[in-house]
């Protein structure tokens, strides 16, 4: 059987003319961007051009994109960032998450209580959706920073940035000029494929993405500040994107991101039809298995992630099970798929244990069509079968 990869939401194959557009500051243009001769200049043009665009495409100045190596440095500037400048003015702050958030949120979250920094954590409802009433009510006079993801890595699920932005605009409103200010920051990293991403419209402060889950290559991705949101590096060395990220720029990196986002600007929607379509027939399609429940509802989930719990078939072995049949799924987050605790982000929707073990997560893409689906629907029927059997 030919393999099928239905693992999207962990990393995308890089699509053909991304790697195009990529492969010249391989290979020919392979100039430093920081160096003043030809060569170097060459490099400066390529991410230059490449800063518009991105910049174009999500409704932002050049000067607001900063270049990182992926979403985990990303979040990190976001929210270390942010947290530093305040503590460096020797203020008592106060910051807010929520309890779905990607390791890479929640374990800097954990890491700024541990310096000290007073954190709160807002839960979801049973869709795995914020809920807007318990953040309002976590919101202090001292609070400088909400970051809450704009669709989670597991099931899916839409969070409500836009209605969230409206809270921090009101929040900001009462404060006078001598108060802290308040900052929102999205892990969009889930989001840029499906969802309206320009940063006015979403009233957003800072803003994160990554490369590889958008059909470019890993190690690049890049943090959207807002001009005049108060922020420091947590790298030093150069003085590459205005002070703020030391290091060599990923030309090649920073021009695939380009190219991939301007696909996204041409086939978004064309390509969203094609996954609700795919995604259509896998739900139809399940409607035959027995004990069986689906994480989050289609009309508030993204339209690539499905996350389905069996009831005695462990998720691990399933994904194990599946994949001897060349089919690669997911048991929820691959940053923690090496853990055997229940899926935060289950736990935190009120899933019992017993279902959140048996949970797996199919992640749609680009590449993906609706042949794939009844060999995969056999393959799964077969092991669920199998190890229900097996289970005591």
């Amino acid at each position: 059987m030919k393999s099928i990869y239905f693992d999207n939401a962990a990393t995308t194959k890089v699509d053909s003319r991304v790697l195009e557009a990529m492969l010249p500051y391989l290979n020919d243009e392979f100039g430093n961007a920081g160096s003043i001769h030809s060569f170097g200049q060459n490099a400066q043009s390529a991410v230059d051009e490449a800063r518009n665009k991105i910049a174009e495409f999500f409704g932002a100045r050049k000067q607001e994109i900063i270049f990182t190596s992926g979403a985990t440095e990303s979040n990190n500037l976001a929210i270390q960032g942010v947290v530093n400048y305040f503590v460096s003015q020797k203020q008592k702050i106060h910051i807010i998450t929520s309890k779905i958030e990607h390791p890479a949120v929640l374990e800097t979250f954990a890491e700024m209580k541990k310096r000290g920094i007073e954190v709160d954590y807002v839960g979801v409802d049973e869709n795995g959706v914020l809920k807007i009433a318990e953040l309002k009510k976590k919101i202090k006079d001292n609070t400088v920073l909400i970051s809450v993801m704009y669709a989670n890595n597991e099931v899916g699920s839409i969070q409500p940035v836009k209605e969230i932005s409206e809270l921090v605009k009101e929040e900001r409103s009462k404060r006078t000029k001598d108060n802290l200010p308040i900052y929102l920051h999205t892990d969009a990293v889930q989001a840029v494929n499906y969802l309206p991403m320009n940063v006015e419209y979403l009233g957003v402060d800072l803003m994160t993405i990554s490369g590889h889950k958008i059909y470019a290559p890993k190690g690049i991705g890049a943090l959207y500040i807002r001009g005049g949101v108060k922020i420091k590096p947590i790298t030093f060395g150069g003085h590459q994107e205005y002070g703020l990220r030391a290091g060599t720029n990923n030309v090649p990196g920073i021009v695939a991101l380009a190219k991939a986002l301007e696909i996204i600007s041409i086939e978004q929607k064309k390509e969203i039809q094609k996954l609700k379509s795919i995604k259509d027939k896998l739900i139809k399609e399940l409607e035959n298995f027995e004990n069986y429940k689906f994480n989050g509802i289609p009309e508030k989930q993204l339209p690539n992630i499905l996350n389905i719990s069996f009831l005695n078939a462990e998720g691990e072995s399933i994904l194990m099970l599946l994949d001897m049949d060349g089919i690669a799924i997911s048991t929820g987050s691959a940053c923690s798929s090496g853990s055997l605790e229940p899926s935060h982000v289950l736990t935190a929707m009120g899933r019992p244990a017993e279902w959140a073990h048996g949970s797996v997560r199919v992640s749609l893409g680009r590449f993906n069509n609706e042949n794939e689906v009844l060999p995969f629907i056999k393959s799964l029927k077969i092991i669920i079968d199998k190890l229900r059997k097996m289970a005591p």
